[in-house]
């Protein structure tokens, strides 16, 4: 706990509210921020002035005012050294004065003038000021900086840090692939790609999807801020969560150190293995393949990892005072064995490997005792190899290699950001941040030969060709990307503060600039895949509003699923704002505030589809210091937050895709896994969304009137001393989607709506599928088909058909007790009751996995959102979060973190009804449960998870405490429930037909493991 009588004893009787903002602390609440303050109040202030002096060179003298307040914004992160002097006298010092990123410390001084002055260089403050509670903050986030980082036992990513937050959650594991190892985070029951990522200022959030963003190196994090809502209006473009990390950087003395970590794999346990759903179900219904019930579908004992961590720091001044210099490298090896499921084209266990490299850089340049520039470079790099082996599940013998392989895929990352700040004068500083950075996105395969095609669903395969044994071949992976997909993007963000009276006014520029190149995917082999599949009723059409008819026989068909969307695209961001931070009484602070945001996305050809023009979103908040003395606060914000769509909208969005299948009966197999074929089943290659290839028109797929998708949020609570050892406090917290933004595909509605209104729908070009506002009435242009104008059509809600509008609710109450660290020991507790509930889970669909940002299957036709509303996938009714640590002498130390969830709805897709009926063509993807409605959430819950992590720590005295020797067990309960439930019970398969894997566990906790951690600072 930070020492708040020696800051604040000797202060007059004055509010510390007012003491905050009379002195200036201000626009610090905002997720991009990498600076802190630092201000005070003096008993004696006539002929006083302050230096404020860090390890980083960084000095600041202030005039102390005609109140006897003195502030000091927009400080680099780090420890200070703050003077206090009359009449050019030095008559206090305090010394190893820390500061927390977007908040501030106190340092006052009573009594002290050169008559009576005290030596009192020896006391130490440290930690943020008003240190228990923060009566200047209208928003809520959690900030974890480096020393806690070294104590608690913590995943090594950005979304580890993350989960600390209150009402934070790990999002489906849908979303955690080999180029996104570290999964992704919903914050208060928002989609995952809701979310915003900073390093030092700027945007690191993946600049294609969206989905995720980069991290520094473990070891090079300063500090790292979560915010989780009451942003200002200096921030926009999330409506979710912020994960801001703020890198370390070079002070007066050089520091050099390394680290090594290893995960051993005899330190880890296996994953359970996982069985077909052995389930009764009403008459009609069967499964898919009547022979795999109850039996084993992976087996996963020994599917186990190690990991080795290499890292390294220096970072020291070049120029003592003026030029300092910080480096950090990571590298990061795993290696491990993943076995393939029984039902995989390829029976093999997968030896893959982790390369993951970082690199962090930063340069200070104290021009002057004005002017700061700063230069960061980093780097960061994920690479994903791997080769199978033969493996036979009859036997449970592996052999050796297949000639098989599955993708090696390389995300490799490079940012470079510049910031500028200058302290025109002791009320008036400019910032500004520059940024630019290049993705490259790679992909290939060793064993697409561009020839063999890929097969799925051999399980499948009719027994009378194979003879029970299935026909594989040794194609890994159905998809192929072009070799050059990159990405690249742009920044700038100038803000400027002034201080004037009451007021802290600041206003200022925030834009961004994404181009992709080549992304999407196309197919590997000849440029198709085989897709086996069975019905238990043959004599039931497939796909009837497709013209897909029954397979007839015993039930045996095939398709040629073709999947293309190399594409080209860009999106440009701007944004401005003012904010005023009002003074309003000494108890009593408002914080006014007005963004508008810009966005406009761009296709392959450099047609814009989408321009959201002004979009003014207003942020209200208020803080009340009760009693005047820091030790109550209640506060509340209200807010409105725009997201941008990504530039992945455009891949199938708004350039050309293709997306078909192909029906069939078969008559043989060939040796290579390849249908010989027999009639067909249907028309030809068929579509649901019509995608056959075909360049859409930029104007029409878009509707000319569209809204960003945005949201309201409703944040009240309070925060109260305990004695002067504990701090509590509660928030609740009010979330609600007013604009979702999806894609409709059931278009046959816009030509029954133009022959409504007596215009012929073959005189104009109706796409297959358009981007709207679910609930919204929107207008779109057609082009005419003569090629000459366009006609605009509105489309309302019942136009489409829709009943009801997109709906995403959310509410939580937040309540946490907290004992700060005193040197001894520290622990806080969060427990969060929340619900998220709605028809809409954002952006991305987690029970099918669906990643088309704002192109879901959801919204896609009236009948596909029938019995829609419900509880959404990224609810957890409980969360109970622990964590502390406890020095038990000053050698040991003893650390863990807690976090116990309830688990996740569970959601039972399929087809329309007792018949069984498809309405649109979209398969087994309705609310619909074994002929029954079924609302998210109907099926059921996941069961709770309890994720327990330790570890102890040994820093020898021998060693003057630089060495530190740790060991650190994760899910130490080994508990490994199942946190994802397979959703669809027919899986585009047939009516009546229920697929193996329905109500199977589809994720789980990762099992118990174990690393041994060395580092040593010098």
């Amino acid at each position: 706990m930070n020492k708040h009588s020696i800051l604040r004893g000797a202060l007059p009787r004055r509010t510390a509210l007012a003491l905050a903002l009379g002195l200036g602390f201000s626009g610090l609440a905002i997720g991009q921020s990498t600076v802190g303050s630092i201000f005070g109040h003096v008993a004696n202030g006539a002929n006083e002035t302050v230096t404020i002096q860090g390890t980083t060179g960084v000095t600041r003298t202030l005039t102390v005012d005609s109140a006897g307040n003195y502030r000091a914004s927009s400080l680099p992160l780090g420890t200070y050294t703050v003077t206090l002097s009359q009449n050019g006298s030095v008559v206090d010092t305090r010394k190893n004065v820390s500061i927390t990123v977007g908040g501030g410390t106190e340092v006052s001084f009573g009594g002290a003038s050169v008559s009576n002055a005290v030596a009192l260089s020896a006391v130490t403050v440290t930690g943020s000021a008003l240190p228990a509670i923060d009566i200047s903050s209208v928003s809520t986030s959690t900030v974890i900086d480096a020393k806690q980082l070294s104590m608690l036992p913590l995943g090594r990513s950005a979304e580890s840090i993350s989960l600390l937050a209150p009402g934070a959650g790990i999002g489906s594991g849908n979303f955690s692939t080999t180029t996104n190892p570290n999964g992704a985070v919903s914050f208060g029951g928002s989609g995952v790609t809701e979310n915003a990522y900073y390093i030092n200022g700027f945007n690191t959030t993946n600049p294609l999807s969206n989905l995720g963003g980069i991290g520094l190196p473990y070891g090079a994090i300063d500090q790292q801020q979560v915010y989780t809502g009451g942003y200002s209006a200096m921030y926009g473009r999330s409506d979710g969560g912020v994960i801001s990390q703020v890198g370390k950087r070079g002070t007066n003395e050089w520091h050099f150190g390394g680290q090594f970590i290893w995960a051993p794999v005899g330190a880890s346990s296996s994953p359970g293995d996982i069985y077909y759903p052995n389930k009764a179900f009403p008459a009609g219904f069967g499964y898919e393949n009547k022979d795999l019930p109850g039996t084993i579908y992976r087996r996963r004992e020994g599917d186990k990892s190690w990991t080795k961590t290499y890292s390294a720091y220096v970072g020291g001044p070049l120029i003592k005072d003026k030029l300092y210099l910080f480096l950090a490298a990571e590298s990061e090896k795993q290696e491990g064995v993943s076995t393939n499921s029984s039902a995989s084209s390829i029976q093999a266990r997968n030896h893959y490997k982790y390369d993951l490299p970082k690199f962090y850089g930063k340069i200070d340049w104290n021009i002057n005792d004005s002017n700061i520039l700063e230069l960061s470079h980093v780097r960061s790099t994920t690479r994903y190899s791997g080769v199978y082996n033969a493996y036979d599940y009859a036997t449970n013998v592996e052999s050796g290699p297949t000639g098989s392989y599955p993708n090696t895929t390389k995300i490799s990352s490079k940012y470079d950001i510049a910031k500028y700040t200058g302290y025109l004068t002791d009320d008036l500083t400019l910032s500004a941040t520059w940024g630019r950075s290049t993705t490259g996105d790679y992909q290939t395969n060793p064993s697409d030969n561009g020839v063999t095609p890929y097969l799925s669903g051999v399980t499948n395969q009719n027994p009378l060709y194979t003879g029970g044994t299935p026909i594989k071949n040794s194609v890994g992976t159905s998809s192929s990307k072009d070799p050059d997909a990159k990405n690249t993007t742009r920044g700038l963000r100038v803000d400027l503060e002034y201080r004037l009276g009451d007021h802290d006014l600041s206003a200022g520029i925030d834009n961004m600039s994404y181009w992709a190149s080549n992304e999407g995917q196309s197919m590997s082999g000849p440029g198709y895949a085989w897709i086996y599949s069975h019905a238990s009723n043959p004599s039931k059409a497939i796909s009837p509003s497709l013209g897909v008819g029954a397979p007839g026989g015993n039930g045996y068909y095939v398709r040629k699923y073709i999947f293309s969307t190399t594409t080209s695209m860009s999106a440009k961001q701007t944004a401005q704002y003012v904010q005023d931070r009002w003074q309003v009484s000494n108890n009593l602070l408002l914080s006014l505030g007005l963004r508008n945001d810009k966005f406009v996305n761009k296709n392959n050809v450099g047609a814009t589809y989408v321009d959201s023009g002004n979009q003014w979103a207003p942020r209200l908040g208020a803080s009340w210091d009760v009693f005047g003395d820091s030790s109550l606060k209640v506060y509340g914000n209200l807010g409105r937050y725009y997201l941008a769509l990504p530039n992945s909208v455009a891949i199938r969005g708004a350039s050309a895709s293709t997306y078909t299948n192909e029906y069939f009966d078969y008559v043989d197999i060939k040796a290579d896994g390849s249908p010989v074929l027999g009639k067909a089943l249907g028309p030809g290659p068929v579509s649901t969304n019509n995608e056959y290839g075909q360049a859409p028109d930029a104007k029409s797929v878009t509707a000319t009137d569209l809204k960003s998708q945005y949201q309201d949020e409703f944040i009240v609570g309070f925060d109260k001393k305990l004695g002067e050892s504990w701090v509590t406090g509660a928030s609740l917290n009010v979330r609600k989607l007013q604009t979702a933004i999806d894609d409709v595909c059931d278009t046959g509605k816009i030509a029954d709506k133009l022959a409504a209104q007596g215009i012929n729908p073959h005189s104009v070009t109706i796409p297959g599928c358009v981007i709207f506002n679910p609930g919204e009435t929107n207008t779109f242009s057609l082009a005419n088909a003569n090629g000459n104008g366009r006609t605009s059509v509105r489309m309302s809600m019942s136009d489409w058909g829709f009943t009801t509008g997109a709906k995403r609710k959310y509410y939580a109450l937040n309540m946490y007790l907290e004992h700060p660290f005193d040197g001894k020991w520290q622990g806080r507790i969060d427990y969060t009751f929340s619900r998220s509930y709605g028809n809409t889970e954002g952006q991305v669909k987690s029970d099918t996995g669906q990643t088309d940002t704002s192109k879901t299957s959801d919204w896609d036709a009236a009948a596909l959102m029938q019995y829609s509303n419900g509880i959404l996938s990224n609810d957890r009714t409980h969360q109970i979060k622990i964590r502390g640590a406890y020095a038990i002498t000053p050698e040991w130390m003893v650390s863990g973190v807690l976090i116990a969830e309830s688990g996740t709805p569970k959601n039972c897709l399929g087809y329309v009804g007792p018949t069984q009926e498809d309405p649109v063509g979209y398969s087994s993807y309705y609310h619909y449960c074994l002929g029954q409605p079924s609302r998210p959430g109907d099926a059921g819950r996941n069961p709770w998870t309890h994720m327990l992590d330790l570890a102890v720590t040994y820093r020898p005295s021998f060693a003057d405490h630089k060495l530190a020797i740790s060991l650190q067990g994760f899910n130490v309960l080994n508990e490994r429930r199942r946190v994802q439930t397979y959703a669809n019970n027919s899986n585009s398969v047939a009516p009546y037909t229920i697929t193996n894997t329905y109500g199977m566990g589809e994720y789980f906790e990762q099992p118990r493991y174990a690393r041994l951690q060395v580092t040593y600072d010098f």
